[in-house]
């Protein structure tokens, strides 16, 4: 490299989807920036890579997410990157983007900077998050009725009724629930807790957990709609 050529570095940043079900509608957590560019915008959180403190870009994300919205613990699974000039306007700048599924009741905040949108009412949005936002979406239905991925929305121990209802709400359509209690028995993705659980009026539901975690299969749960 001649003497003379400076290094260019891009701005390193990480950002945050995380995704809950509320009110029978996919959500994504949204924070109101507090400063420039974009001030008072939402925007995924997210924040700058701090190379003297994170070990790497998921460490810096969960540093990220403990800051600003008080979140600890998740699982997140690396989305995808995005770069180029005109993504910020401070510079060239890259993002390495991660998607976490979480049940509602684990995301604690007390609204004000911090809110909960609805994939089909987002508000105008900085930077390129509704792109990213988008693309998180697609992986999510992409592989929903194929995997055990939107049981990733439900609590530990949960009823089939309530399975069944998270499918529907990701898949954004109706399945037979005949079908859908078949299918879940024939690939045997769920177990019996030996637990039940009133709900409203009804006879107690037995209440099963996931059998091997998060994983996927070689049918869709998804046909056979009602």
């Amino acid at each position: 490299m001649p003497a003379d050529e400076t290094i260019q570095y891009p701005i390193a940043t990480v950002d945050a989807v995380i995704l809950t079900i509320e009110d029978d509608q996919v959500k994504v957590l949204l924070h109101r920036r507090d400063r420039d560019p974009f001030k008072g915008d939402w925007a995924l959180p997210g924040g700058f890579v701090h190379v003297d403190e994170d070990a790497d870009a998921e460490a810096a994300m969960r540093r990220v997410l403990a800051e600003k919205v008080g979140t600890n613990g998740l699982y997140l699974e690396q989305l995808a990157s995005y770069s180029g000039p005109a993504r910020d306007p401070r510079g060239w700048s890259i993002s390495i983007t991660h998607l976490a599924l979480v049940p509602r009741g684990a995301l604690e905040f007390e609204g004000g900077d911090v809110q909960l949108a609805a994939l089909d009412a987002l508000p105008d949005l900085a930077f390129d998050h509704a792109r990213i936002i988008a693309d998180a979406r697609a992986r999510l239905v992409g592989k929903g009725s194929y995997s055990t991925l939107p049981a990733s929305f439900l609590p530990p121990e949960f009823t089939l009724g309530e399975m069944q209802k998270a499918y529907e709400t990701v898949l954004g359509t109706q399945i037979d629930q005949s079908s859908f209690r078949r299918k879940v028995a024939d690939l045997d993705l769920i177990e019996e807790t030996g637990e039940t659980r009133r709900e409203g009026r009804r006879r107690p539901a037995k209440l099963f957990r996931l059998r091997d975690g998060i994983g996927t299969f070689d049918r869709t749960l998804a046909t056979g709609l009602g």
